[in-house]
């Protein structure tokens, strides 16, 4: 019988090998979001320790209001990977847009999600795209004319490096167009302890997204790696500010991926996720370089986080 083999996204086997042929091995964190991911990342967000959704959502319930004001009439909301179940209704209830785009590289999880939001708002056109949002994408010509209000919550700006990070702003800006407003979510920093916390649940459910990624690798690209032979661990960098999650060796191993070997002493990390924490100066001048203007700032109670609204207005240069 012949075994049906998943179609392979070639920019996911290019940066497996090349990744873990690096002096420092590291993937992508985007990879992390495979069906399985997106469900273990969505389940990670309900746990007490997790405070970036409870307090964003809760954010975002405090100043809608006063943030839908803000957004033009009969726009069309981008939203930068899939929406979740909570904090997507908040913002389409009250800005009442025309349109909805959610953006995601995982086409199952996109499909469902923008399923959920065509249920639930009836008399709002609901346009799913399935594409890495860090690359080319095309929007419905269906939002041709209509304000644009881009959408990219959770602190998922933080997985870049601040490079990386102000480029993917200008890409934004790029697909969205000069006029367009954009909703950030931006975490802050905070006590290393409560950071750790966030990112090593003790239920072990971050563990598992994070090891899911070798279950994928296996999956999709034959490998053999032992899932025993890695734990997960998260770390606190505090020169570069931000969190860490690696796939730390736990004993000597050897495994092959295509026709490619690796081998992997005790103790050595494959490099899998950053979270950068930003504060208030350092979020909006990484805006400012990314092509946007900060229009308006909302900060939890707690300074825990916050939600930036911002425009790209015409580019300026200076005398």
């Amino acid at each position: 019988m012949l075994k049906t083999l998943e179609i392979v996204d070639p920019a996911f086997r290019a940066d497996v090998l090349n990744g873990l042929a690096e002096p420092i091995p590291a993937i992508p964190a985007r990879w992390l979001y495979d069906r399985r991911g997106s469900e273990l990342f969505d389940e990670i967000t309900r746990l007490p320790e997790y405070y970036p959704t409870r307090t964003e959502t809760a954010l975002l319930e405090d100043r809608i209001d006063e943030l839908a004001r803000l957004v033009p009439a009969d726009s069309a909301v981008i939203e930068f990977g899939a929406g979740s179940a909570t904090k997507t209704p908040i913002l389409l209830r009250a800005a009442k847009p025309k349109a909805y785009v959610p953006i995601d590289i995982s086409g199952d999880y996109l499909r469902e999600s923008a399923a959920r939001v065509d249920a639930e708002f009836p008399g709002l056109a609901v346009h799913p795209v399935e594409a890495d949002f860090t690359n080319h994408v095309d929007l419905p010509a269906a939002i041709d004319g209509m304000p644009r209000l881009g959408f990219f919550p959770g602190s998922t700006i933080g997985n870049f490096v601040p490079q990386s990070a102000t480029d993917l702003l200008r890409h934004f800006r790029s697909i969205l167009g000069t006029g367009a407003r954009l909703l950030i979510g931006m975490d802050r920093v905070k006590p290393v302890d409560r950071l750790i916390a966030a990112y090593d649940d003790p239920k072990g459910v971050t563990a598992e997204f994070n090891l899911n990624l070798l279950r994928r690798i296996n999956r999709e690209l034959g490998g053999d790696i032992p899932l025993d032979a890695f734990r997960h661990q998260a770390r606190w960098n505090d020169m570069m500010g931000r969190i860490e999650m690696h796939l730390v060796a736990t004993r000597d191993v050897e495994f092959q991926i295509e026709d490619r070997r690796f081998s992997f002493a005790k103790g050595r990390s494959i490099h899998t996720e950053n979270s950068h924490k930003y504060g208030p100066r350092g979020a909006r001048l990484l805006l400012l370089a990314g092509g946007w203007t900060p229009l308006a700032e909302w900060t939890a109670p707690d300074e825990d986080f916050a939600l930036i609204l911002a425009e790209a207005e015409r580019e300026r240069f200076a005398p």
